[in-house]
């Protein structure tokens, strides 16, 4: 699934770029390009953000 259709930037490549260490939009996009168009996809960039953080979180808890 596109994240950013503007660079067609695929949800795996935005959560690879957040786990090799883009915790930002901005981040993000200076990795995969997603985010640096017409803007859209920046809500969907930071849910996905939160969403790794979480995953990161919940297996050292474990």
């Amino acid at each position: 699934m596109y994240v950013c259709i503007c660079h067609r930037v695929r949800e795996c490549e935005v959560r690879q770029a957040i786990r090799a260490g883009a915790h930002s939009e901005d981040a993000v996009g200076d990795e995969c390009g997603a985010g640096t168009g017409c803007g859209t996809c920046l809500d969907r960039i930071a849910d996905l953000i939160d969403a790794e953080a979480t995953n990161a979180v919940l297996p050292a808890l474990a």
